[in-house]
């Protein structure tokens, strides 16, 4: 296939590297200066400019929309309409397929095991449980099911792989619990789902996370440990907290190269 990845950031060059093995792929960049040295063919492709989604290859078989929401930027609002027209372009231009890297984020919180199912628009339109980040993510995510498209969307835990050690981060939480789940994903995993995703799932949402997992009190420190630092935790509370389910995505076929969270800790140290 011809593949189109927007987003070639840390989770975008290394899916563009493992899909490059099998697939012809191009990625994008949101400036032209930045399209030079880059290892794959890249594009010019800014969705807050829609004029540049010209630039898409007119043989584009699918597209991965690898970007994130912007939520720390205050940009947000804007995602659920980039994707709004990114799925209106893809149908004029006969995409095959879309695919969607979306978070983990549209679960509302609460001491519950969510699957997929326990988050769409209209529950979170109903309830005040979700947050207005979930909504908008939710929004964007009914855009490309509502698109007519063939479609998989997959909803990743908190990633960490290589430069994103969770033991970088471990100091600057606020705290951690004994009794809430570390719902965490590693990029091999990351990149291996939405892989699967693309060849294998249509018209399909699943979560995307570590199914061997342990609270996050524990999580962090053998982060810590793996890492050989002296960091100390944060405040340790008991509260309990959300726990993601990957069951459909094993299920459906996908085999996870790192299970359990904690043993993957060891690889990128």
């Amino acid at each position: 296939m011809n593949v189109l990845i927007i987003g070639a950031g840390w989770l975008g060059l290394p899916l563009a590297k493992h899909l490059s093995h099998h697939h012809h792929v191009t990625v994008s960049k949101t400036s032209a200066h930045c399209l030079s040295n880059q290892p794959f063919p890249a594009i010019e492709l800014d969705l807050s400019r829609p004029k540049t989604l010209d630039n898409i290859p007119q043989d584009t078989d699918a597209i991965i929309g690898c970007f994130p929401p912007g939520f720390r930027k205050g940009n947000g609002e804007e995602y659920a309409g980039y994707w709004l027209a990114l799925c209106q372009y893809a149908k004029q231009r006969d995409v095959k397929k879309v695919v969607m890297v979306s978070s983990t984020t549209v679960y509302p919180s609460g001491a519950h095991d969510y699957s997929e199912s326990d988050a769409t628009l209209e529950l979170a339109i109903k309830s005040g449980k979700f947050s207005d980040n979930a909504r908008i993510m939710l929004t964007a995510e009914q855009h490309l099911i509502d698109s007519g498209l063939d479609y998989a969307i997959v909803r990743c835990s908190g990633l960490f792989g290589p430069n994103r050690h969770p033991s970088r981060f471990a100091s600057k939480l606020k705290q951690v619990s004994t009794q809430a789940p570390a719902n965490m994903l590693h990029l091999d995993d990351a990149v291996g789902a939405v892989s699967f995703a693309l060849t294998s799932l249509n018209h399909e949402v699943v979560n995307a996370t570590s199914p061997i997992t342990v609270p996050k009190a524990e999580f962090y420190q053998h982060a810590i440990d793996a890492a050989k630092l002296d960091t100390p935790l944060p405040p340790i509370v008991d509260a309990a907290d959300k726990k993601i389910l990957t069951n459909k995505l094993i299920e459906l076929g996908y085999q996870f190269r790192h299970p359990s969270s904690v043993e993957a800790l060891a690889i990128d140290v």
